[in-house]
């Protein structure tokens, strides 16, 4: 009898082709899609739930799984999901940082409590359409988190939070593969996801206005401030720091003649330093400190508390708090953490 394992489908290509190729594999696939947002108002069918688990996405979902030929539950964590990573993203940004909701909701939530529910399900593993891999160490008999293949499309800055356990039950059927073959993949089976195309939004955020979506959920961390440079003249006013992030260029307001970045954001004294662009480049970071960045030869020292200091062998641009490092040797991920600080 083959083992059962759940499939995270979020009714994009990605998940419907992870799904597919553990359905050939000859697994025992259940697909689920979470929706992790509750009902809004809005005229829009396809806007009552956000871009993650509307209407479409469901359908979609539900169209791939029947051509499989496997089960598609809907699974409602919504309040789960505001609890444990709304709350957090909220929370960052009223402590002048920028972060990451993918870390908590695939740690927390799909390889977290979907995994324990998977469980009970008499299923042993989960899997999603993220591009990374997992092989365990023959050696040490320890799981390994490996970047995709498709280097252009790898997500391990996303994973990196997972424990061994959860490494253990993780299954990444397209981390081997590149885009373009997961698209031909989706087209050889006839798949109703194969041309869609990607959303590169926060899941939970209408139409990608974070702003917006803070002044709605928490108007208190809008408050007003000062602009200063970095030896603390005023230069401008703000209507809060949630509304910056360090290495903004666009939408500061300033008339100086010259480009100006923000580099600091101060919550206890709400103020948002700017400064010139070699203001951002900061010599003590991270191998990687955004998704989009080339992991650049660092050292790291471990510090007390699960804390570590790096240090960069070139200055880096825009080190933004609660942004995420990841440690790479290779293609091995070998540890992670939140940024709190940069040092100049």
């Amino acid at each position: 009898m083959a083992e059962r394992i759940v499939v995270g489908m979020s009714g994009g290509v990605d998940s419907s082709v992870a799904a597919a190729l553990l359905v050939e594999r000859g697994w025992d696939v259940v697909g689920i899609t979470m929706r992790v947002w509750p009902r809004q108002d809005a005229e829009e069918p396809t806007k009552r739930f956000g871009s993650c688990c509307g209407t479409e996405a469901v359908e979609d979902a539900r169209q791939v799984a029947r051509a499989l030929g496997i089960p598609h539950y809907l699974l409602s964590m919504d309040e789960e999901f505001n609890q444990k990573v709304i709350r957090e993203f909220v929370g960052s940004y009223a402590n002048g940082r920028t972060p990451i909701p993918c870390l908590s909701c695939n740690s927390n939530l799909k390889f977290g409590s979907l995994l324990g529910r998977a469980r009970a399900w008499d299923a042993v593993a989960v899997a999603t359409g993220h591009y990374a891999r997992v092989e365990r160490d023959r050696a040490t008999g320890r799981q390994l988190l490996l970047r995709a293949r498709d280097l252009r499309k790898d997500q391990t800055d996303f994973l990196w939070p997972l424990t061994q356990a959860q490494l253990g039950a993780a299954r990444f059927p397209v981390g081997e593969l590149t885009k373009d073959e997961v698209r031909a993949q989706a087209r050889r089976l006839g798949l109703v996801t194969a041309d869609k195309p990607e959303s590169q939004d926060i899941c939970f955020v209408p139409d990608d206005d974070y702003r917006g979506f803070l002044r709605r959920r928490a108007p208190e961390v809008f408050r007003p401030g000062a602009v200063v440079d970095r030896l603390g003249n005023t230069l401008g006013a703000h209507q809060g720091i949630a509304g910056f992030t360090v290495g903004q260029k666009r939408g500061l307001g300033l008339a100086t003649g010259r480009p100006l970045y923000v580099v600091d954001l101060d919550p206890e004294r709400d103020t948002v330093t700017v400064g010139g662009v070699t203001a951002l480049e900061r010599s003590r970071v991270a191998a990687k400190i955004r998704h989009s960045h080339q992991p650049a030869p660092a050292t790291v020292r471990a510090l007390d508390g699960d804390r570590a200091e790096v240090v960069f062998d070139a200055p880096q641009r825009a080190v933004s708090p609660g942004q995420s490092v990841v440690f790479y040797d290779g293609d091995v991920v070998v540890g992670g953490g939140v940024i709190t600080r940069s040092a100049d």
